[in-house]
This record gives C-alpha cells, sequence and structure tokens, in this order.
C-alpha cells in the first residue's frame, strides 16, 4: 500500500512506501483506536473539515479560517494525526480521466468458513489493482468489492480470470454502477 505524505507545508513530510499490516495487527491497531477517546472540540472538527475538503491547505491558511495562531494549529493537527483520527492524506483522482469508467460492486460469498480460508481469499484480493476497496459484510454474501475498469471486456477479464480463480470462491454477484449519486468523506 502506498502512502503518500501531504505535500502542503507545514505538514508531515511525503514520500512514504509503508508495508501492509497483516489482518490481525489490523485489527488490533483498530480495536486499539477505537477504546481510546479523543475529546474533540469546535476548533479540531473545524481543522478537520478543512483538511478534508484540501489536504493541501497550509497551517497559515488553516490557522485563519479557524482563528488561532499558526503554532497552536499545527499542534492540533499533529495531535489528531496521532491519535489516529487523521489517518494519512491523500488525492483523489478522477478514475474516468484516468481510463477507469466503469465501476462494478461484486458480492462474493467463500466457498469454505474458517480462518486460513478467509486469509487466503483476503491476500488475494489485496493483489488485485481492479478491487479499490473491500469490505467484510453480514448477509447472503461475505465479502463487498469495488472494481474499476476501463470497459466490459476489462471487468469480464477480471471477473474469468482473477476474482473467479481467487481460492475458495464460491459465488459471484455484479453490479454494475450506472452513475454515482454521492460519493463523500465522513461528515465532522
Amino acid at each position: 500500500m502506498r502512502q503518500c505524505g501531504l505535500a502542503g507545508k507545514g505538514h508531515a513530510k511525503g514520500g512514504k512506501l509503508s508495508t501492509p499490516l497483516s489482518l490481525t495487527a489490523l485489527k488490533k491497531a483498530t480495536n486499539k483506536l477505537n477504546n481510546m477517546e479523543t475529546k474533540l472540540d469546535d476548533k479540531d472538527l473545524a481543522i478537520l473539515s478543512i483538511l478534508q475538503k484540501n489536504a493541501k491547505a497550509t497551517i497559515s491558511e488553516i490557522s485563519k479560517q479557524v482563528h488561532l495562531s499558526p503554532s497552536p494549529t499545527h499542534d492540533r493537527i499533529k495531535r489528531l494525526e496521532k491519535s489516529g483520527i487523521i489517518q494519512r492524506y491523500t488525492t483523489r483522482l478522477d478514475r474516468r480521466k484516468l481510463g477507469k469508467g466503469l465501476m462494478v460492486i461484486c458480492y462474493v460469498s467463500l466457498k469454505e468458513h474458517n480462518k486460513i480460508k478467509g486469509a487466503k481469499f483476503i491476500k488475494s484480493i489485496l493483489a488485485l489493482p481492479e478491487v479499490i476497496e473491500c469490505y467484510s459484510i453480514s448477509g447472503d454474501f461475505d465479502f463487498m468489492l469495488k472494481v474499476v475498469g476501463s470497459d466490459m471486456d476489462s471487468y469480464y477479464d477480471f471477473h474469468v480470470n482473477k476474482l473467479s480463480q481467487a481460492e475458495n470462491v464460491g459465488n459471484i454477484q455484479s453490479v454494475f454502477v450506472m452513475g454515482v449519486i454521492k460519493e463523500s468523506m465522513v461528515g465532522v
């Protein structure tokens, strides 16, 4: 998983390449963060809102908008990063302009349900660049994948030669996205 730091002034230096966490390590880290209580005031929420709209905003720009001097603003951002509320800084890309106009939601059920088989499936999904999101879900299926491709031919190739070949796949249901009505970040 590539992680780019924020290029704006006064933020963490970028260009880091991080190693993906194992599923167990990720769950432990998530549980630890969920159990930590971070008190957020109106200034923190305003900073988060600004950064969600523009991750390249400088400390100076943010401090003016939240009516704080740059030093306390910087300290608050560092605290939000350290607590895990700010996980990383990213850039949103227009997938259509990159030739990835087709989006498909795939529901996948596994043949066998055990820790080893599930972990192998997850490992195979993490290696597929067409899969941009993967969720473990409840209900009739075990996983929901968001897949992007250039066209129906590319999706067919992905479905037949990659996803269907992943170990322990039982059933796949594909739903083609006709249009995106809302696509947003977590509200603060």
